[in-house]
């Protein structure tokens, strides 16, 4: 039960791999945290994120994600509130005065709190991961190697594991970007107007986009 090929991991890991480091709203807020208020701060977004897309990975073993993938309002009802949401953080930035940095990188446990909680948000209202967790992880599910839904729980799982090699060295990379930030208010000012954009412009693809 559950023993797989060499070829087969080699080809999950790959995946797991690339999909961890493509762009989107995950990587863009976890990155955007950690440059704009530190280490500490990209770490609680990372696992939020992280939270987030545990969640999808039980839905997706359950068999919800299949409600997403089928179901055009409950599909567009969740993708119109990822959207606004995203818009909305993405305003939030456009208005910052570029003097919400910490200094020395910083935050408070209620700060961090926060950016946590908005990282399990950004992550679970994108039923476009949902859908794409039912469309991948189903390909690595392999009949008498136990059952389908504890198939699909290992792997989507080890997709989060793999995020654990690839998103913190981004982060430490990602926080010198911190000290500079925090001594130049006008260059921070532009960075959260630049973060605001990308996440207005992230959130109208995905209130333009069709389910996968």
């Amino acid at each position: 039960m559950f023993e797989y090929s060499i070829a087969h991991w080699a080809t999950f890991f790959t995946a797991a791999a690339l999909l961890n480091l493509s762009p989107g709203p995950d990587m863009a807020f976890i990155l955007g945290q950690t440059a704009k208020r530190g280490v500490q701060s990209g770490f609680s977004a990372m696992f939020g994120i992280w939270t987030g897309a545990f969640i999808h990975v039980l839905f997706a073993a359950l068999g919800l994600s299949a409600i997403l993938a089928t179901s055009a309002v409950a599909f567009s009802t969740v993708k119109w509130i990822g959207a606004a949401y995203l818009i909305w953080l993405g305003i939030q930035a456009l208005r910052s005065k570029g003097s919400s940095i910490s200094i020395n990188g910083q935050a408070s446990p209620k700060g961090m709190m926060k950016i946590f909680k908005q990282g399990v948000l950004v992550a679970v209202l994108n039923p476009k991961v949902a859908v794409f967790f039912l469309a991948f992880l189903p390909q690595f599910v392999e009949a008498g190697r136990g059952p389908a839904n504890a198939q699909l729980f290992i792997h989507g799982f080890l997709i989060i594991v793999v995020a654990a090699f690839v998103e913190p060295p981004l982060i430490l990379v990602g926080g010198r970007l911190t000290t500079y930030l925090s001594k130049n208010t006008k260059v921070s000012r532009w960075m959260d107007r630049g973060l605001g954009a990308l996440f207005v412009g992230l959130g109208i693809n995905l209130a333009t986009s069709d389910r996968l």
